[in-house]
């Protein structure tokens, strides 16, 4: 991707929000031979990178399989689809999330029931979900917002002698992880199957799209090898009507190398959270700006790094103007969207994600971002609320 630009009166360059070129170019002989092996192979669809890539991400995550595909979003359908997820079926979500949390719900025929979220980490409330369990509820569909587990444990005592699985959006969380019991599990490893993107800006990021699932039971994970083949477990002998969702052995290649430094990145990602921190304490920002919180037993891996905010709207506009690319992350939640009116939410339904959505702010978050660069953002926030308070 090329660097971020926005309309700003200083001379200083650009900060984007993510900089791909930096980390490219800690890992470019790596990448580089990755691909060649490709190349020399002209294997370049599922083989044997692939399926490299999937025991390595197998062992990492601690789970006994892992299924390559196209896409995240891709992921979340192919779960839905190995479940059998269908018309009359509800599952339950979160409405503070990336559309495809919900699309995938809809495109089977089933419903989408959101349920409201945490005010401190934006993640589902394990409270909420309890009260839209009903016997039509199929599955529940935590997500794992901005790279930090929800309490899938918490979740999963309520489906206890009930026919509900859980799925895991594990899309901006690859590598998070969660300690339950003195035993620290994976983002994706809780529940029946987990779902992760590979799209490039994610910690775990491939050079285009490219999708993972996971799953701890064998039957789901042969019932998904052959969904994502057009429903295929013999070539061009079709038990079921699949999608064609296969991973690029380029892209095996190229995740392959990263996730050998992806313990790394996220280290760095965290380290720069603590700055953040810091700084806000250090230039008075507390009285306006709330830093993302940890929540207990969490190992927050900082996908993104998301204040809540006073004014964000005017902030997001000064920010610009100082050359500084923030982003926000959801602008209008899933149960307010036009395409979904016909769920028949309205606002008020799920207030705390509503809130957040007026007051959330992603600021620039990436591992090698500077510490220099991290003080021109709390200064220009500093600078901000100085000025208008």
């Amino acid at each position: 991707m090329h660097a971020e630009r926005g309309q700003h009166n200083m001379t200083m360059p650009v900060l984007p929000s993510f900089d791909l070129k930096r980390n490219y170019g800690r890992v470019a002989p790596e990448i580089r031979e990755a691909v060649a092996r490709v190349l020399e192979s002209q294997h370049f669809i599922l083989g044997p990178e692939v399926e490299a890539l999937e025991a390595e991400t197998a062992a990492y995550l601690g789970i006994a399989n892992t299924v390559g595909c196209a896409s995240g979003s891709d992921a979340l359908l192919l779960a839905m689809m190995a479940l059998g997820v269908g018309p009359g079926d509800e599952v339950i979500t979160t409405p503070f999330s990336f559309f495809a949390t919900a699309s995938c719900i809809t495109r089977l025929g089933a419903r989408p029931v959101f349920a409201d979220v945490e005010i401190n980490s934006g993640n589902v409330s394990a409270e909420s979900v309890r009260s839209k369990i009903t016997p039509a509820t199929r599955v529940i569909l935590p997500v794992h917002l901005f790279g930090q587990m929800a309490s899938v444990e918490e979740i999963a005592g309520m489906t206890k002698g009930k026919a509900i699985a859980i799925v895991e959006d594990c899309a901006q969380a690859f590598g998070a992880s969660r300690t339950i019991d003195d035993q620290v599990k994976r983002a994706g490893s809780l529940g029946t199957i987990g779902c992760y993107s590979f799209f490039p800006t994610k910690n775990l990021g491939a050079y285009g799209d490219a999708g993972l699932v996971a799953t701890g039971d064998e039957s789901l994970a042969k019932r998904l090898r052959s969904l994502r083949v057009h429903g295929s477990g013999v070539q061009y002998f079709h038990d079921e009507v699949g999608l064609n969702s296969r991973l690029d052995a380029v892209q095996a290649a190229i995740l392959r190398v990263r996730l050998r430094h992806l313990e790394e990145w996220n280290e760095e990602r965290r380290l720069a959270a603590e700055r953040y921190e810091l700084l806000f304490a250090e230039k008075g920002l507390a009285e306006f700006v709330s830093a993302p919180v940890e929540t207990d037993g969490n190992r927050h891996i900082y996908h993104q790094y998301v204040v809540r905010c006073s004014r964000r709207d005017e902030l997001q506009r000064h920010m610009q103007e100082q050359g500084i690319v923030t982003r926000v992350y959801y602008p209008l939640s899933l149960h307010l969207q036009p395409c979904f009116s016909f769920l028949g939410y309205g606002e008020g339904e799920c207030p705390v994600a509503e809130k957040l959505t007026s007051e959330v702010l992603a600021l620039p978050m990436f591992p090698e971002i500077l510490p220099e660069e991290q003080e021109r953002v709390a200064d220009a926030m500093k600078d901000f609320y100085d000025t208008r308070s």
